[in-house]
């Protein structure tokens, strides 16, 4: 058996349980292989450019966890800069939020480089390579310019944006170009793979071929969407924990008079916090009878606070939640809880459970797994709705959720009514098959499929 190496931008001990699905379901083919997973170790330390940065090595069962540090400088060009500042916000459509900083790509390069050089000495003549997301792009090419002649494949969590948009960036072709020096790219959905289908032959006149193979730059690549999941039995099981089951009847007790509606949420632009909360202000003025009735619990657990971006969406929604508590909130009722910290990931599931109605609206996300872990989490006697956003990738599987255009304020308060109004038969019926869909793709599936495929793919270095 091929070993199995992991490149990401963070490393997971898959045998916390803190470490979630994700890392657990690539941690079992790790454990099989006694596979290698390298990234970052999330240590900056003061001073230039990275350079030789320090390798760290500690055993994770049979798991060899690598991981380096980097340098102040490479840190704030390679992650906060092009990654984050540049990658993220046009990924997911926002060119405004954008900045081009001609400084940022490199640093990017530079750090893809650190990680190639120090990964390049531990691998081995057979290990199959699979590389996490939009931090590591160019990390294949700069493999192969190494002599790295080994299987690898590349999968985006986030989504992939349209030709006109991707084209935006100062660097799109080189960025793109670098995808094709990888066997295999897995992206979240279909709709991810026609942005790719028509960048390639659109924007670098490239061709389409049978297989999902694509042929660009002299180069040959597979490109495939593969969905990502959820540990489906492991989050039920969750459910049923004790910490989970405290947070569901206490959420029960303290709101038995309330409808509850909840967001659990990143506090990051493209979740379309503020657009839900002001959906819901809409279903206060227009349905009144769910007033003194209905509660959305918003959870927007802290990220990326020292970027401008997130600062402004937070005075953002705390104006609005404060304002809707303000002009329809009584002694007895606050129409909104807005929390703004993380909440421990044992009591998700009941949070969940306790809900009438999982609002999960962003204005654009790769996939966005708390649809899922959501549908896990309910009561098949009694469950809940699913309100879940057209622009989610996990909208092309949840076929039975209540679709909604997160930027129509009043269709979506439309849509949260009908999901307060639902008849138990129905919910039941949407219930069942969705969590049909989740169980068949789950991240097993996942981990599966992508392998599967990276396997019979012919390399690009044949």
């Amino acid at each position: 058996m091929s070993r199995l190496v992991v490149i990401s931008n963070r490393v997971a001990d898959p045998r916390k349980p803190a470490a979630g699905g994700l890392a657990v379901a690539l941690g079992e083919s790790l454990q099989q292989s006694g596979g290698l997973w390298f990234g970052w170790s999330g240590t900056v330390v003061e001073g230039g450019p990275s350079g030789e940065g320090e390798l760290h090595r500690q055993q994770a069962g049979k798991v060899t966890l690598a991981t380096i540090d980097l340098s102040r400088e490479d840190h704030d060009s390679y992650y906060l800069g092009y990654s984050n500042d540049v990658l993220w916000p046009v990924f997911h459509n926002r060119l405004d939020l954008a900045h081009f900083d001609a400084g940022f790509i490199g640093g990017y390069r530079r750090v893809n480089q650190l990680f190639a050089r120090k990964l390049l000495p531990l691998l081995k003549p057979d290990d199959v390579i699979w590389v996490h997301d939009y931090h590591l792009i160019p990390l294949a090419a700069e493999l192969r310019a190494m002599g790295c002649r080994q299987r690898i494949g590349f999968f985006l969590h986030i989504p992939l944006p349209p030709q006109i948009i991707m084209a935006a960036i100062p660097q799109h072709e080189w960025l793109v170009r670098s995808l094709f020096a990888y066997d295999l790219i897995g992206l979240q959905s279909h709709q991810d793979r026609e942005h790719f289908d028509r960048y390639v032959v659109d924007e670098a006149h490239g061709t389409a071929q049978a297989g999902d193979m694509y042929q660009a730059y002299g180069q040959s690549v597979r490109c495939s969407a593969f969905p990502i999941g959820i540990d489906v039995d492991e989050f039920m099981e969750l459910t049923h924990a004790k910490e989970a089951q405290e947070m569901c009847q206490t959420m029960r007790r303290e709101y038995s008079q309330r409808r509850l509606m909840i967001g659990i949420d990143r506090l990051d632009y493209s979740k379309g916090i503020p657009h839900r909360v002001r959906a819901f202000r809409e279903l206060l003025a227009h349905y009144p009878e769910n007033r003194r009735s209905a509660t959305l619990i918003q959870i927007a657990s802290p990220t990326r606070e020292t970027v401008d971006a997130y600062g402004d969406i937070r005075r953002e929604l705390e104006s609005l939640c404060g304002a809707i508590n303000g002009d329809y909130g009584e002694l007895d009722w606050m129409p909104v809880r807005y929390i703004h910290r993380m909440v421990a990931r044992k009591r998700v599931p009941g949070l969940c459970r306790a809900a009438a109605v999982g609002l999960v609206t962003p204005l654009r996300d790769g996939m966005n797994l708390v649809a899922k872990e959501y549908v896990a989490a309910q009561d098949p006697a009694d469950p809940g709705v699913l309100v879940l956003s057209r622009f989610a990738g996990a909208a092309e599987q949840l076929k039975e959720a209540l679709l909604v255009n997160p930027y129509d304020t009043h269709g979506t308060a439309e849509v949260m009514q009908q999901a307060l109004q639902m008849p138990l038969e129905e919910r039941r019926h949407r219930h069942q098959k969705l969590l049909q869909r989740i169980r068949e793709h789950d991240v097993h599936w996942w981990r599966s499929a992508f392998l599967a495929a990276l396997a019979e793919t012919v390399q690009v270095t044949d």
